[in-house]
């Protein structure tokens, strides 16, 4: 029988691929371990190895030993963990007895910290709309100045971008724009920001046209009410290796039906029934990574959303596709509900 927290890392490999991840997701640590009907060892899924099973055309209904890891570093005592565990930037080793089960798992020091690699490439931050969502806040702030803990969101973003040395931010503005440019004009915290006044609302979009001729490098694009906690990157590798024009952030949702569901066929006959299920879709978080030769196609002055940017250039031909994260790593600023979720994630009860 294993402790709790021993137990949080471990799952049975009729595990869909859907419920690994909730699983992953509750235990906070990025990994699962997974076991046969004897509790024996056979490999373990990270978020990594789950996004790669999917984007492989592999289905969230399927099992998760189809995406599992078997190839693994396994320890027989704690002090072999710990050496096992040092040589490279592992999340956790498991420790087995002689039968494969296992009877432990090293996590690491508390104080390990796992460097993130520098990326150094630009961040466009659209921060330009009312905010509508948070009113009626927003009818005394601008959105990106809502706080959230210590920090308003915006700066909450920008942070999470210099984690990977981004430093050089590009923020779209238009609604009390004074009000954000004085915010940073007083900040203690010297951003390296240049701005783009937005004379009329343009959209989620738009506003890309007032960059044209000043972006010649990749760069993220983000909306200012998404913070993302995954791998920046994995992504921008991801988005690089398969020669993208745009990469999409989309992330994982897992809506619980309250009620039994019932397929209804010819004459109203039943083909089916299921009891609260678990609906499972990817949501596009509004945060993308883009190739600077979009700008040139978008029209200056017209009010558009980047979804529709990224349609017109799926429509030529060009590579545009879908990264996914965990439910768990994307945090939507802007409604209320999430509002103190994340002010939780981000600074504790």
């Amino acid at each position: 029988m294993y402790n709790k927290e021993i137990e949080k890392l471990i799952g049975p490999n009729k595990l869909t691929v859907v419920e690994a991840m909730r699983s992953i997701d509750k235990n906070a640590c990025g990994i699962l371990f997974i076991v046969d009907e004897n509790e024996k060892l056979i490999g373990c899924v990270t978020d990594g190895d789950i996004r790669r099973y999917l984007l492989a055309g592999g289905k969230l209904e399927d099992s998760i030993e189809k995406a599992v890891n078997k190839k693994i570093k396994k320890a027989k005592t704690l002090d072999s963990a710990r050496r096992l565990f040092d040589q490279r930037n592992y999340i956790a080793i498991p420790i087995v007895d002689s039968k494969g089960v296992i009877i432990d798992v090293y996590l690491g020091e508390d104080t390990y910290v796992k460097p993130k690699a520098p990326l150094n490439i630009p961040v466009v931050i659209n921060a330009g709309g009312r905010g509508t969502r948070l009113d009626p806040f927003t009818r005394v702030l601008p959105k990106p100045l809502i706080p959230v803990g210590e920090l308003p969101i915006i700066e909450h973003i920008m942070k999470q971008f210099q984690g990977y040395a981004c430093e050089d931010f590009h923020v779209i503005v238009n609604y009390k724009r004074e009000l954000i440019k004085a915010y940073f004009h007083e900040n203690e915290n010297r951003y390296q920001i240049k701005w783009y006044d937005e004379e009329q609302p343009l959209g989620t979009g738009g506003g890309l046209s007032l960059l044209k001729g000043k972006m010649n490098e990749t760069f993220f694009f983000t909306n200012c009410d998404n913070l993302l906690t995954a791998n920046y990157n994995s992504m921008l590798k991801f988005h690089r290796e398969n020669h993208n024009v745009i990469t999409m952030i989309c992330a994982y949702r897992n809506l619980s039906i309250p009620y039994g569901v019932v397929d209804m066929g010819v004459n109203g006959t039943i083909e089916g029934m299921r009891e609260k299920p678990m609906l499972s879709f990817l949501t596009n978080t509004g945060i993308y990574i883009v190739e600077p030769e979009v700008l040139d196609d978008i029209e200056d002055g017209v009010a558009i959303g980047f979804p529709d940017i990224l349609e017109g250039q799926r429509k030529k031909g060009k590579n545009v596709a879908v990264f996914p994260v965990s439910e768990n790593d994307w945090m939507d600023m802007g409604q209320f509900s999430e509002l103190e979720k994340m002010r939780k994630k981000l600074y504790g009860d």
